[in-house]
């Protein structure tokens, strides 16, 4: 009867899959949420609603329950079902307070919803009317009671002193607790007598009640003394509180003096920057409570007269939150089932299990609950349905929903034939998987063509149903066929087993040893079923290599049997492990080869300055990688501030082996900052540079080098000035460096001496009243610093300053010899006397409608005596003096003289140039230029002519307006004509082309207009014809 049962069960499954309907178990959509509702007096509706809406097909139908039992709506009672819904009518504040849930339920099963709480909200009025008097002394403390009437939900409490709207403002003396409502004065003074009344307001209904007033009234019995702080609001010892709630601790007393109220974390933490303190320190406020918050608490009251305080416990707790929940899940018949639920919570949370809203029945051995861990072995039709995971602890619960399915059916092979084609390498292994789906498991068998398949130690069914063939030989081949049975059914599917050739490689493993930047092939020559396509995949180091994208080095040269690459103008970084993997559909073969390159040595490490003097430095440094050669020798390269990059310096010995690895440089500059780097050599090269040493400054010495080129002579009258070229920074040899100028008249037994500190000083000069004009002197340069004094240059002689000259050029003449040009001659001055020397002359001139200020200046040199003046304007008058210089200045000048240019030259070019050509002659005609009014008068012509546009040309003169020119006219000609008169060379015409000509006689002409566009300008116009 049970086998028919689950047949029964099945077939209408079955019958329902394959109708329009698509079978879906209740989910929800809306779950009810928790209702506080408001109560106002007065309020007659009453009416709330908790939502419950779930999907499912067949469509779910609705049960709520309230405080663990079922509601059973009736007609005409306060409970009502609207779709998934529950109406409650006419509230009843004690009846219908407590906890609701919604079942929904299907064919599938049933599922719970969270669960939801109804609280109603109200306050009531205060029942008595009048309250004794409170009678207290001056300096006393006091608490105002005020009892609030009945209520449920959130007050707030206020206090109204005498009439409203005088509230009682909170400060450090008074205080109102939102826990009870009362009212606290630490201390009363005079200005405290009046009527209190306590305000209460419901924070949900939003309403408010007034108690009846108490007043306060003041003893006349004498002024309460000081007494030590009386802590009357406190918190409680243990205090829970919810993660990510806001927790509010009350602390007040009474005193005298009026105490201040401190707060401080047991444990001595500091509390975070969202702790508020308010109220005068009379409430701690931690928003947002975490773990982190959790601990002892202490509320401090002092004052002059002694210390109290308060302790409690802030403990942290958080609802359950689930971090993993059972998804649905299809099993077959016999299958196991685990199902894992895990919640975050504080305390820890217990996990229970419901299916189809009941609890799980645990007594079946084959059912096990472990920490939210639900196992079901050997699963059954009976255990279809709906389950939920339940995780709680005292502070809340949670619910996560899950379905499972128990199918059972016949074997099937239609969602996972076995494959067509499967391939086989002969000597090797192969897989034929079966998967049938079917429910419950049953027997799988195979075939080979029509006969049953037989195990041996080469076939084995594994226990998945899959065949696996060892030691394949071309006999395996064949159609292989999987049977699959169970008591619902047979069903079998069929592929066909092909058995290839191995793949081999032919090419033997290597080793190869090459040297930077040759090119080498690495082979990998391959032997394969010639039915089976290849795939070759080349490894690195283990890490594929990408052709192409590698910098070029790497490039297939294989044929279609054969992944052979070739590797470019290789690098040490290629050096390694080389692998070439060969594929084909049924097996897969690989070779590796070690690849050494030999290359420079690496740079050297550590290159350190060990020991420094004046001149040398001692160098010690440990060798780099030799990269597979061994090191022939070492070279050490240093680098200053002055110097223009690293350059080679001299050692103790010439040439450093490899195996050394100290040295001593020589020859350094002494007081100089250094930087040393060494480079290693072997039979490849020389490598890279080790990393510079740190910079080491060489020790002070003598100076031992003089200024250069020590000269001197000119400057202002009874001067003596030496010049010398400063001594470079690098070989002062030490601080302190400075020069000794010594000095005396030629022929004088003793010397002058100066010191000048600046180590950048070029020139020195001594002035002295006595100091004859022009007169010779011997001078040196000498240099010292802090060690003391060094070598004096060689001595040279020079000159002390002269005078300026005395007298003025005479014969001063000016000659106009173009528009834009004229020359000036003069009379010199004697070239040189005892006192004074004439260097050359200055030319002044000026246009005449310029000042003699604005003059411009042409100077000469030696003792010329005259100069072309060019780019002047023509048909202009200039004024022009002369004078004479030297070293100490300028002379007076000559008388002024004036001078007019001539007009300028044509400015129009010469037109309508006609040529031709007749054996080896080139004729040329052109139009007259005639000169404009302002112009000086045509007087020749220059015709120019070359080769090209390029060479110099060669110039002929002419006073008419043809001429003939001798010129082989196998050749081009390029030919320029422009006019000249006494102002000047004019405007050159444009440039003719002359073309050759292989017959007798050609004829041309220039274009007609000079306003011709480039293109007509550039070219040469034949008017003429050839003739043979």
């Amino acid at each position: 009867m049970e086998l028919l049962w689950k047949l029964i069960v099945l077939l209408s499954l079955v019958e329902y899959l394959t109708g329009s309907g698509v079978l879906q178990r209740p989910v929800f959509t809306k779950q009810p949420g928790s209702v506080v509702f408001p109560i106002q007096s007065g309020e007659n509706r009453r009416e709330v609603v908790f939502s419950c809406e779930a999907q499912g097909h067949p469509p779910p139908s609705y049960r709520w329950m309230l405080n663990g039992s079922f509601i059973l709506p009736m007609p005409g009672s306060r409970f009502s079902l609207m779709g998934g819904n529950l109406h409650i009518t006419n509230l009843n504040k004690d009846e219908d307070v407590g906890i609701y849930q919604c079942f929904a339920s299907n064919s599938f099963g049933t599922v719970i919803s969270r669960e939801a709480s109804l609280h109603v909200a109200y306050l009531e009025n205060f029942k008595t009317q009048r309250r004794n008097p409170v009678r207290v002394r001056e300096g006393q403390g006091v608490v105002l009671l005020c009892g609030p009437p009945p209520h449920s939900g959130e007050l707030t409490f206020t206090w109204i002193f005498n009439e409203y709207p005088s509230f009682v403002v909170q400060d450090t003396r008074r205080f109102v607790s939102q826990k009870t409502g009362n009212l606290y004065i630490a201390k009363v003074e005079p200005s405290d007598v009046g009527n209190y009344t306590c305000v209460v307001t419901n924070m949900v209904t939003k309403s408010s009640v007034q108690g009846p007033p108490s007043p306060l009234v003041l003893r006349l019995d004498g002024v309460m003394g000081e007494y030590e702080p009386k802590i009357e609001v406190q918190f409680p010892e243990v205090v829970p509180v919810a993660k990510s709630s806001t927790v509010k601790l009350e602390c007040f007393a009474l005193g005298n003096p009026v105490p201040t109220i401190s707060w401080k974390r047991v444990d001595g933490a500091p509390f975070g920057r969202k702790v508020d303190l308010n109220k005068a320190s009379g409430v701690l406020e931690i928003p947002y409570f975490q773990q982190e918050d959790a601990g002892m608490y202490e509320c401090i009251a002092e004052n002059s007269r002694g210390r109290n305080s308060v302790k409690g416990k802030l403990s942290f707790y958080a609802p359950p939150q689930l971090t993993e929940k059972p998804q649905d899940v299809q099993k077959t018949i016999d299958d196991t089932l685990v199902w894992e639920c895990k919640a975050s919570a504080k305390p820890k949370p217990s996990y229970r299990w419901l299916k189809n809203g009941e609890p799980l029945d645990y007594m079946e051995d084959r059912v096990q609950v472990n920490n939210g861990v639900l196992t079901i072995n050997n699963l059954n039709l009976a255990d279809i349905g709906m389950y939920q995971c339940v995780a709680e602890n005292k502070h809340g619960r949670v619910f996560t929903n899950a379905e499972l399915r128990v199918i059972a059916i016949a074997p099937d092979f239609s969602q996972n034939l076995l494959k067509t084609q499967t391939l086989a390498r002969q000597g090797g292994d192969v897989l034929i998987e079966c998967k049938p789906r079917m429910s419950p498991r049953g027997v799988i068998s195979w075939r080979k063509g029509n006969e049953a398949l037989r195990e041996s130690h080469r076939m084995m069914v594994l226990d998945n149903g899959s065949l696996r063939l060892s030691n394949v030989t071309k006999m395996d081949a064949g159609i292989y066929t999987c049977v699959a049975r169970n008591q619902f059914g047979v069903a079998s599917s069929s592929g066909s087993l092909f058995v290839k050739e191995a793949t081999t490689i032919t090419s033997p493993a290597g080793h190869l040893d090459v040297t930077v930047g040759e090119s080498i092939v690495l082979p990998c020559q391959v032997s394969h079923d010639p039915t089976l396509d290849l795939k070759f995949t080349w490894f690195f180091n283990e890490q594929v290599i990408h052709f192409g994208s590698q910098g070029a080095y790497f490039e297939k040269v294989g044929g279609r049997s054969a992944g052979d690459i070739m590797i470019r103008n290789i690098q040490l970084s290629h050096a390694g492990k080389y692998t070439c993997a060969v594929q084909t559909k049924v097996d897969s073969v690989s070779i590796a080869t070690d690849v050494v390159v030999r290359g420079p040595p690496g740079p050297p490490l550590d290159c350190q300055v060990t020991e420094m003097t004046e001149t040398t430095a001692s160098l010690s440094w440990r060798p780099g990688l030799d990269n597979h050669s061994p090191l022939l020798s070492y070279t050490i390269q240093a680098r200053t501030p002055f110097s223009l990059g690293w350059q080679t310096v001299a050692t103790v010995l010439e040439a450093l082996k490899g195996k050394q690895l100290s040295a001593t440089v020589t020859d350094l500059s002494p007081w100089v900052d250094y930087e040393f780097r060494v480079l290693a050599t072997n039979s490849v090269g020389t490598g890279e540079p080790s990393k510079p040493s740190k910079k080491t400054r060489t020790k002070e010495m003598l100076p031992r080098v003089t200024p250069a080129r020590v000269n001197g002579g000119g400057g202002g009258r009874s001067e003596l000035v030496i010049t010398w070229e400063p001594v470079p920074e690098e070989m002062q040899g030490g601080p302190g460096f400075g020069y000794v100028v010594a000095f005396r008249p030629l022929g004088a037994p003793g010397w002058m001496q100066a010191a000048v500190t600046s180590p950048d000083a070029s020139r020195y000069v001594f002035k002295n009243e006595t100091i004859p004009p022009f007169s010779p002197y011997q001078v040196k340069v000498g240099v010292y610093n802090n060690k003391g004094e060094g070598p004096f240059s060689p001595v040279t002689t020079i000159y002390s300053a002269e005078e300026e000259p005395s007298r003025a050029p005479v014969r001063l003449r000016v000659r106009s010899v173009s528009a834009s040009e004229v020359e000036v001659t003069w009379k010199p001055l004697a070239w040189s006397n005892s006192r004074r020397r004439i260097l050359g002359y200055e030319l002044l001139y000026w246009g005449e409608k310029e000042k003699p200020d604005a003059a411009s200046v042409v100077r000469t040199e030696g003792n010329k005596t005259s100069v072309l003046i060019r780019d002047l304007e023509g048909s202009s008058t200039y004024y022009m003096s002369l004078r004479a210089y030297n070293s100490a200045g300028v002379g007076p000048q000559s008388s002024i003289v004036n001078v007019t240019t001539k007009k300028p030259p044509p400015s129009q070019a010469p037109v309508k140039i006609m040529w031709n050509t007749s054996n080896s002659k080139v004729i040329l005609r052109w139009d007259q230029v005639h000169a404009l009014e302002n112009e000086s008068e045509v007087t020749g012509y220059k015709v120019m002519y070359s080769q090209d546009k390029h060479s110099r040309p060669s110039v002929v003169e002419t006073n008419n307006t043809s001429l003939e020119l001798s010129l082989p006219t196998n050749q081009d000609y390029v030919i320029q004509i422009k006019p000249f008169s006494e102002g000047g060379e004019g405007i050159s015409s444009r440039q003719i082309t002359i073309p050759k000509v292989e017959g007798s006689i050609a004829t041309g002409a220039a274009p007609k207009s000079l306003g011709f566009s480039a293109v007509s300008i550039g070219a040469v116009v034949l008017t003429g014809r050839m003739l043979l």
